[in-house]
């Protein structure tokens, strides 16, 4: 979710942020429930509208993470879990954009990493429940066959093809 929704990700919309009702009304419509995680993202850790959001969830009985750059903010304070990359002040004041967005973006790939090995997406270090949609993904799912079992190429296509391009049946198979 972001503050203002969709369209704010091609054009501000102007004060969405400074309301902690959207926040809570934003999650309210995804009918979160107490096994849901909700993790705020404010570089400063004073949006309200995330705020809201983690008030919200709390009041729910998710458990709750903030990532700031801030390691005292407000929504620090607010979740169950909160992390703080410190990365001093940015190259051009007034602009989270630079090191603090950059620093963020680090944390939730790492989220998004430990989810995918968590709900078995993940075998050894290779993403094994790809879907190939394109020829690109298509070759990845032949070359992590192979590399999960080393084989050759085309017993790889052949375990892929008899299983419906299921990429972690190949790899049994």
């Amino acid at each position: 979710l972001i503050a203002g929704g969709p369209g704010a990700l091609l054009k501000a919309v102007e004060g969405a942020e400074d309301n902690p009702q959207l926040g809570e009304d934003d999650l309210r419509g995804l009918n979160l429930t107490a096994q849901d995680l909700v993790v705020g993202l404010a570089a400063s850790g004073r949006t309200p509208y995330v705020i809201g959001g983690l008030k919200y969830a709390r009041s729910v009985g998710c458990t709750t993470a903030a990532i700031s750059c801030n390691p005292d903010s407000p929504i620090a304070h607010e979740a169950d879990i909160a992390i703080s990359p410190v990365v001093g002040p940015e190259a051009l004041t007034g602009s989270t954009r630079l090191k603090s967005g950059t620093a963020q973006k680090l944390v939730l790939n790492m989220i998004s990493t430990g989810a995918m090995i968590r709900v078995g997406k993940v075998y050894s270090n290779l993403m094994v429940d790809v879907e190939a949609t394109n020829a690109k993904l298509i070759e990845r799912q032949v070359s992590i066959v192979m590399e999960a079992t080393d084989c050759d190429r085309a017993t790889a296509q052949k375990a892929l093809e008899a299983c419906g391009r299921h990429c972690k049946t190949a790899i049994v198979m």
